[in-house]
């Protein structure tokens, strides 16, 4: 594959940003830990809109949330603040959810926490939410958990047989042919929709010292450069939890993203102004604010 041209560029860009590292601090609703979201006048819901029809999904820079339901079950458990209702309303649309089969169910955990919601209340969100906003798609991930993994996807299958607003092929369409439906995203034994390509290497998620999480993003932001546009969806994740390490135990996942998100806006804000012509296909997020999700949709509107 050749490599994208502007790469070299944001990779001195980046470099910067490290080096410049206590002087950009992210303004604004970077971080967000709030239960209710509070949408300012105006606020552009259905930012895909404006999109042109023949751009491919993975050619769409794509705000989306790590652990998408995980608002319960303590601080080493929680990566989110805002239900799933509220995370689509602020543009958020990619979403990360975690099944686990129990007689004939599909249960959304973190873990061994179940997080007050299944698989069907989830999808009927969603399905509300598009029919709100035609124009919109949304991505899905699902990811089965804990025992009989292989039974998760016949129950997806079941759930959804013959809904002509669900995208299970695996491949690549453009925005016109997915507006208004949700669009399954491949996941090891979840082998339903688009394959998907993460940029995170094992044990990135592991945050023992913040800087080293900075860099890692760098690194694989600029891994995601190279695959945007290619026939899988690329996925690059700032999240991270010092939990079960010993130096960073303290590091729950929303105090890791308390530093992270006002880092990563600063980071994207400084890209965007001088190489502003980017695709980073999606960014998953712990507890982002409206202005870093507002940063990411940015990449597309240049």
């Amino acid at each position: 594959m050749m490599k994208n041209p502007r790469a070299e560029l944001v990779l001195g860009l980046s470099s910067l940003i490290l080096v410049l590292q206590g002087k950009t601090n992210g303004q604004g609703q970077t971080f967000n830990d709030g239960g209710k979201l509070q949408l300012p006048e105006n606020y552009k819901i259905d930012w895909m809109k404006s999109l042109n029809d023949n751009k491919l999904l993975s050619e769409i820079t794509l705000p989306g949330t790590h652990d998408t339901m995980a608002l319960y079950g303590g601080p080493a458990a929680e990566c989110q603040a805002w239900s799933l209702e509220d995370q689509l309303k602020a543009g958020i649309r990619y979403l990360d959810l975690r099944a686990f089969a129990f007689e004939d169910k599909l249960y959304l955990m973190h873990g061994i926490v179940y997080e007050h919601s299944t698989f069907t209340k989830a999808m009927d969100t969603i399905k509300s939410f598009l029919s709100a906003y035609p124009s919109e798609t949304v991505l899905v991930r699902v990811k089965p958990d804990l025992f009989d993994k292989s039974k998760v996807e016949g129950l997806v299958e079941k759930a959804t047989a013959n809904d002509p607003n669900i995208w299970v092929l695996s491949t690549m369409p453009t925005l016109g042919k997915v507006r208004g439906m949700v669009v399954f995203i491949q996941k090891d034994s979840f082998t339903l929709g688009l394959p998907l390509n993460e940029t995170d290497t094992k044990g990135d998620y592991e945050v023992v010292h913040i800087r080293h999480k900075e860099e890692e993003i760098v690194l694989n932001l600029n891994k995601a450069l190279n695959e945007c546009g290619t026939a899988s969806i690329v996925l690059t994740y700032s999240s991270g939890t010092g939990i079960g390490t010993f130096e960073g135990m303290f590091l729950t996942p929303k105090r890791v993203a308390e530093k992270i998100d006002p880092w990563l806006y600063s980071y994207l804000q400084l890209l965007y102004n001088n190489v502003p012509n980017l695709c980073f296909g999606v960014i998953a997020m712990d507890f982002p604010g409206l202005d870093l999700i507002q940063t990411v949709i940015d990449f597309n509107n240049s």
